[in-house]
């Protein structure tokens, strides 16, 4: 569905940018922490649920023409790739619990934050500029 096409498009390329900059400073006052911003927690929360489910989306309906499956594999899993990303983030940042493992997935997403985030702008500009061309 073209639907789906457009929310990989927007949502890959807002998580890219989101995961390729250093974090917006929280706002300071009560004032300027209603309004939406970059930096806002429940805004990467959204927009992580978002790219993730599209991702999911692109995997089971591909735009018309391409391969099943294999047609939007790389926007696929650029935007699960960079939704599971801010998910993550905001669960770390939400979350007292510590274990081994959340350590070692918490560096590993930290080292590769710049670079998911680049595959994820690289793959929305791709799927923008050609889009009846299989990506895989």
């Amino acid at each position: 569905m073209i639907q789906f096409y457009f929310l990989s498009i927007i949502c890959n390329g807002a998580a890219g940018f989101l995961l390729t900059t250093d974090r917006v400073s929280a706002a300071e006052s009560i004032e300027d922490s209603q309004k939406l911003s970059l930096g806002s927690e429940t805004f990467r929360l959204v927009l992580g649920v978002l790219t993730s489910l599209s991702g999911i989306l692109k995997l089971l309906s591909p735009v018309q023409g391409e391969v099943p499956v294999i047609g939007d594999i790389i926007p696929a899993l650029a935007g699960l790739a960079a939704g599971f990303s801010l998910l993550f983030e905001y669960y770390r940042r939400t979350s007292t619990l510590q274990s081994r493992k959340t350590e070692e997935l918490e560096n590993f997403i930290g080292k590769n934050k710049k670079w998911i985030g680049i595959a994820a702008l690289i793959s929305a500009v791709l799927h923008f500029l050609i889009p009846q061309v299989t990506l895989f």
